[in-house]
């Protein structure tokens, strides 16, 4: 049985969220302003990230930048002037909603210098992190407080002192999407990793279960991401280091069924916005009589 490691007896308390990529399916939207900035009702997908993170009990956590997204340390920073013009106009809850983003969490940055992929930008993270478990989320998934996710994945990680990934079942058709996992079974909502593929052919894919976004690892993931050699377009993939850390310790998954975005995706974005609007007590209401009204003209434009 692989063995885990010295960092056992830590608390997770340290997060790293990859932001650095370019975007590109959001052109040309992305040219100028990061897709973890698109905005869900009101607030930029990473605000959900993080908030998720530290709904989780995280108070420490690393965004992977590039030099084209410094507008995402803007948005958590303070700016007294807003908040001096949001008082003086007598605005104060809007001025401590403001106020409030610079104190979710202690926010560190770090660049990535070169597009190597997402084993490379959580390679990063290793000074900050140091000898410590840690949480990664990525910054275009967007997890529903209900799924649990991060939050299940600490209390595994906390019974079992081994690395933990999501998983959510897809359909066959698209696991060559994403990274697959062959596993066994533990208890509820946890699985016992055994191997891990990265974007396999529906006929040779071990099973339907999909890494989705979250992983919690052991520190002993920085020297297999040192050791993992680049692969396609000369990109350093996170399963490739995964499965040879997966040689060394155990490894669960934490399996979920519902409530991810994935907003890199221009419909699930769409999906995030309609979905989370008719949520709001200051917005359903009304947002859902103009979705009725617009289904309701598609519907006689259909039939005329």
């Amino acid at each position: 049985m692989p063995s885990t490691t010295s960092s056992s007896a830590k608390p997770v308390r340290k997060a790293v969220i990859p932001a650095a990529g370019l975007g590109t399916r959001f052109l040309p939207f992305s040219k100028a302003v990061p897709k973890e900035m698109l905005p869900v009702v009101d607030r930029p997908v990473i605000q959900y990230v993080i908030e998720e993170a530290v709904d989780a009990g995280i108070d420490d956590i690393l965004i992977v930048t590039s030099r084209h997204k410094k507008v995402i340390e803007d948005h958590f920073d303070r700016l007294q002037e807003l908040e001096d013009q949001l008082e003086a106009k007598g605005k104060d809850a809007e001025a401590e909603q403001v106020r409030a983003l610079s104190k979710l969490a202690q926010l560190h940055y770090v660049r990535q210098g070169e597009a190597l992929g997402l084993g490379h930008a959580i390679g990063t993270a290793r000074n900050h992190v140091g000898e410590e478990p840690f949480v990664v989320l990525l910054g275009d998934d967007i997890m529903r407080p209900e799924a649990g996710v991060v939050r299940g994945m600490i209390e595994a990680y906390n019974e079992h002192r081994c690395s933990v990934v999501a998983l959510m079942e897809v359909p066959h058709d698209e696991i060559s999407s994403y990274g697959c996992a062959s596993v066994t079974e533990v208890g509820d909502r946890l699985v016992q990793v055994t191997g891990l593929v990265e974007k396999p052919a529906p006929e040779d894919a071990p099973s339907n279960l999909a890494v989705m976004g979250r992983y919690l690892f052991t520190p002993s993931i920085f020297d297999e991401i040192e050791a993992t050699e680049p692969g396609v377009g000369g990109e350093i993939q996170i399963t490739d280091a995964m499965e040879s850390l997966l040689e060394k310790e155990r490894m669960l998954g934490f399996t979920f069924g519902e409530g991810r975005f994935d907003t890199g995706k221009k419909l699930d974005y769409l999906r995030a916005v309609v979905e989370m609007a008719l949520e709001r007590e200051d917005l359903g209401a009304g947002f859902r009589d103009i979705l009725a009204e617009i289904v309701d003209r598609e519907n006689i434009g259909n039939r005329s």
